[in-house]
This record gives C-alpha cells, structure tokens and sequence, in this order.
C-alpha cells in the first residue's frame, strides 16, 4: 500500500468478522479477529487461511517439524458481524462528544 497517507479500516483486533471471498467463505460462521497489519492492509482471521509452516528445533520448540498456522487474508475479503442482526454489515463512523464511533449500517448499533 502506498506510504503516503496512512489507511483507515473499520476492522479492529477483537472484532468478530464473517470471511466474503476466498477458499474459506463462509457467510454465516463469525471469527475472531487476531491481528491487523494496516500497512498491509490485511488481516489474521482465527482458523481461516491455514498453512503449515516448517519450524527448525530452537530452545522454546526443541522437537521442530510442521506447524498448522493462520496467514493473513485481505481485509476487503472480511466483513463486520452484526451480533444484533445476525449478518454481515457495512460500518459507518460518526463523531459523539469528540471521539469517532463504529456504528453498524444494519442495525444502528454502536460497536464497541
């Protein structure tokens, strides 16, 4: 992404998310957000995006071998859970008392 201004996202660490595009698709099943990489524009979804990753023998891991890891997808292939709906939704912002709020479209809702 472009260095020059830096991105803003509607998606934070914590946030449940549904998965829109990709192998792991699923427009029903919420996930948990694990880590956003801004500069990056991408996200890690919990067990979505799963590869196995090979690990030498260090002092923490003393045996190695194959790991099962989540990778980061797109963040424009994930979508805000709308807990009060039950469904995906676009996010808007708005400003209350001086601070910037996530409300969900859907319902109204302020996302915490």
């Amino acid at each position: 992404m472009s260095t020059r201004f830096k991105a803003k996202f509607s998606i934070k660490k914590g946030d449940n998310v549904v998965v829109i595009a990709g192998d792991d698709k699923d427009l029903k099943k919420p996930r948990k957000v694990l880590e956003v990489i801004v500069d990056k524009g991408r996200v890690v979804v919990e067990g979505v995006n799963i590869v196995t990753k090979h690990t030498k023998p260090s002092a923490q891991n003393t045996k190695g071998g194959i790991v099962k890891v989540e990778a980061p997808i797109n963040i424009s292939n994930v979508m805000l859970w709308d807990a009060k709906k039950g469904e995906p939704t676009k996010v808007k912002r708005t400003r209350e008392n001086g601070k910037l709020i996530r409300v969900s479209k859907k319902s109204g809702e302020v996302i915490k």
